[in-house]
Order: C-alpha cells, then structure tokens, then sequence
C-alpha cells in the first residue's frame, strides 16, 4: 500500500509564486473555473524574483503596460518601467482579486515528484520550513513555475570564503549593512549592477570599485514619469491602455527586426546605441566600455543612470580582473603577479547572475528519470514548445523553460502565452475525460532540431553568454524568433504530438 494519501481528483500542483505560478492560477479559475489547485511556495511570501531582489534602483526593464497580465492591466503605475516595491504590490493585488491565497502553502520546499503510472498522479514529497517536517502530496498535474532567475551564482574566485567583511549577492541584498563611508567592491556588471550602483554610488563618504569583465551595450534610457493626462486615459477613455499596450508589443517586435534578424539593421541600431554611449560615458572610460561582440549577442541594459554615474569621484572601473580574495582585499589580475595589485574593502558586492542550466527540484517521470538527468542526456536543456518534456505525463514548465527567453519583449508576455497553452492540454483532464498527457519524444526532437536550425545562425553565437549552455554550447535559453512567432506555434495543441491516456481515440 502507498504511504501517500490519496487526494481528490483531478487536482493540481503548482511549484512557486512568483508572476508565473499565479498568472496560472488565475487561468485555471477565469477560464476553467477550476479550484482544486495548490500552490506551493518556498518562501514566507509571494512575489518570486520580486520579493527577492531588494537592492536600491531594482527595477522592470520592460515597459510595465506589457509587463502585467493581459486580463488585468494597470492604469496606475508611477513610471514606464516599474520599482521592484509597486511591481510586488500589484502581484499581492492580484492574489486578493481572484483570492489565490488560500490556495498557497507557504513556507513549503517541494523536494521531489514521482509519477506513477499506474494511479495516473505524482507523489509529492515536500518540506515545511522552517520546521523541517514532511508532508506528502498527490497531484494529477504539476506545473513548475520557479523561474529561471532563482537561485544566485556566486563567483569562483579562489579565497572568496576568506573576506571576513560583509560579503553578499545582490539577489540577497543584506539591508543591515550601512554602506557609508565603506569602501565597497562590486563584482560583475550585468542588469542588477547597473541598477544598483546609480543608487549606492551616491551614500556619504562610499567609494564604489566596480570589477567589469565584459562589457555591455547600453540603450538609452526609457524610465519617465507617467503624465496626470495619461494617467487619467487610461482609467477613463475606454481602450486606450489597451491600445498604448498594443504599440508597446508592436515597438518591442520591431526590436527585434532591428537586433536580431537582420546584420543591416543591426549595424545601424549599432551605431545609434554607439552615439550615445559615446556621448555619455566619461573619455576615459572609451577604450573599455564598448564591446567587442554584436549587439543582441548578450543582454542589453537600458541606461538607468549608470553611465552618468560613472563620472562621480565615488566610483570607479577596474577591467584588470580578479586573481584571488584574501581576509581584507582582492587581489587584481593585471598581467603578471608584479603588476598586481591588493585593493583593500569594506564590503563586497555579488552581481553574477544566476545559475539558469539546471533544473533544482528531483521531479521523475515515467521512466524515473529527473528533469535534470533529461537536460544532461539531451545535451542541456530541452522540451518540447519550452514547455513539455518526454517521459513526464502531465507536467509543464512555465516561467522561462528552455528556449523561451526573448530579449526584446516582455517574459510575462510569453509566459501568459505557455499559460494558454497549458490550460488546454489540462482542460480534458478537469473535464475527466482523460488521466494523462505526454509529448512524444519524435515531436521534443523535431521542434529542438528546428529552433536549433534557427538559432546556430542566430546573434546569440557570437559571445559568451548566460542565454548558452556553459557560456559558449548551444543556445538553451532564447527563442529564435519575434513574440508573435511563438504565439503561433503555441495557439493551440497538436495532439497527435502527444500520447493521451484514458480515451480510446481523441476526437
């Protein structure tokens, strides 16, 4: 006998709470009106990358009438693009509305989910924190939503464990600390770098040494206030946020012409970008600021006061590299050991990203093989559509599964796409009239040999980036096209790429 209770069926899991986990949730109950569903979430509150990511300037950098769900668009937001605390309020908003609350367990680690066959469910095993106790769960669906920008990737840098100052990621920005007056290393250069320097940069008396790998391209920035008129149209004229949505898709699908599908446009978009960071990066900074690979190849970052930024005494950029950490200083790489040189902090800053190739939670399929062990058997990760993998009936991946990044347009856009999606294939299931659904691996195969096609042609393959596997394989992260290209393929289900159990024929 099974040492898991058996639960009402059909019934369905939900891993995480951040936009992804409850964007489905409230698609489950608009369009199915479905309750039986459970959200499980880790942490003591909603909000994924939102509530983690605290740092000073954290901020959307894509337009926040494109970055919010299409079913309840926002006439309020104080900006273009919105602050990590408005962001969180609106997601909270979201839970009251369509009271998602009392569907979320919180303070509950899903540890691992097997299939089983023969009852047609997963057997769940979680972790109540922070008592540590067991709970076991079934659940005839379950949908990971953890997102891909979770869990922090620390540098390795040799004697990193050996800084006895504050020593923190800025995904786990560490408020207790008072930066005044410290001398603060920063390592990396990415998106949340740029954001948060501007902000700390300006504390009394705090010099900000900045440790810069590769460089970056740098957009313009975007971030203007929201005009009382426009405000008001959006609350009052009916369908002019709508329609203002509308031509933000349509200008982010233009991007993508410019950038990524054609070297003419992309040369030209070069130079525009050029001109400004020219324009306002300081001289002597003009040797080392702009990149040397295309641009689209990496993430680019908007402008949020960085560049500005860069002309104040309290900061500056060191590109000589990091050899090793001691107890009070970074050692810099610059060229052999007699160049090198022992800078001596304060504090030091983590902004290397995340660790986003590998799949953290033990879930098994029918073959008993975890979600991890598929991504290393098919040479990084893979699934059908970014959404369905082979050999795991009734589990989906939103919030970024492989190959559904875009850098031109807003991930929420592409998650409430895979939502859609999703909710048809679970609609027969809620309906009873099947017990389960599993992608062929023929059709897995054919579609990643396809966006594969697409992508070893791409801009993506000319830089080291976090969008390849280990930095320089295959494109694992990004879709090889424009938004509308994977709305498209993913309108609707084609269900002879699935083998259905519980009906004698699909009609």
């Amino acid at each position: 006998m099974s040492r898991f209770p058996s639960s009402p069926l059909p019934s369905i899991a939900i891993i995480g709470a951040g936009f992804g986990g409850l964007a489905t949730a409230i698609a489950l109950k608009r369009k199915l009106g479905f309750e039986n569903f459970t959200i499980y979430e880790k942490a003591g509150d909603l909000g994924g990358t939102w509530r983690d990511n605290v740092y000073p300037g954290c901020s959307s950098d894509v337009a926040m009438y494109l970055y919010s769900l299409s079913t309840d668009l926002n006439p309020n937001w104080n900006s273009t693009y919105g602050y990590q605390p408005e962001i969180l309020a609106y997601l909270k908003e979201l839970a009251v509305k369509y009271s998602i609350l009392p569907h979320i367990v919180f303070n509950c680690n899903v540890l691992e989910a097997s299939w089983d066959d023969s009852a047609q469910l997963y057997q769940i095993t979680a972790q109540d924190l922070p008592l540590d106790t067991i709970r076991h769960i079934t659940a005839q669906v379950v949908i990971s939503a953890i997102g891909v920008l979770e869990i922090p990737k620390l540098p390795e840098i040799p004697g990193i464990t050996k800084f006895t100052g504050p020593i923190f990621h800025s995904a786990r920005w560490n408020s207790n600390i008072d930066l005044r007056g410290k001398r603060v290393a920063v390592i990396g250069n990415g998106a949340s770098a740029t954001q948060f320097i501007p902000a700390i940069s300006k504390l009394p008396g705090i010099k900000v040494t900045q440790f810069c790998r590769t460089p970056n391209w740098y957009l313009p920035p975007v971030q203007i206030p929201i005009s009382p008129v426009m405000r008001w149209a959006f609350e009052h004229a009916s369908g002019a946020m709508r329609l203002y949505r509308f031509c933000l898709y349509l200008k982010t699908e233009i991007a993508y012409l410019f950038v990524f599908s054609s070297d003419k446009l992309r040369r030209l978009a070069t130079k525009w970008v050029r001109r400004y960071m020219t324009r306002v990066t300081p001289k002597q900074y003009h040797d080392k600021i702009f990149p040397s690979y295309p641009l689209g190849c990496k993430r680019m970052l908007f402008d949020t006061g960085y560049l500005p930024a860069l002309h104040r005494p309290s900061l500056e950029l060191n590109f000589d590299g990091i050899s090793a950490i001691d107890e009070t200083s970074i050692l810099t790489a610059k060229g052999k050991s007699p160049l090198s040189e022992r800078l001596a902090f304060d504090a030091i800053i983590t902004g290397t990203g995340f660790i986003v190739h590998k799949y953290p939670i033990n879930i098994r399929g029918r073959h008993s093989v975890s979600v991890q062990e598929y991504y290393d058997s098919a040479g990084g990760p893979t699934a059908y559509l970014g959404t369905s993998l082979p050999g795991f009936p009734n589990f989906c991946m939103i919030s970024a599964g492989p190959n559904t990044v875009t850098g031109h347009t807003s991930l929420l856009f592409t998650e409430e796409i895979q939502i859609n999606y999703i909710i048809q294939l679970v609609k027969s299931i809620v309906d009873g009239n099947i017990s389960s659904f599993e992608v062929t691996t023929k059709a897995t195969e054919a579609y990643n040999d396809k966006i594969q096609a697409r992508l070893s042609k791409s801009v993506f393959m000319h830089c080291i980036s976090w969008y390849r596997l280990g930095g320089e394989g295959r494109v694992t992260s990004m879709f090889p096209g424009p938004g509308m290209l994977f709305w498209w393929w993913l309108r609707r289900p084609q269900w002879n790429h699935y083998m259905i159990i519980g009906l004698d024929r699909w009609k």
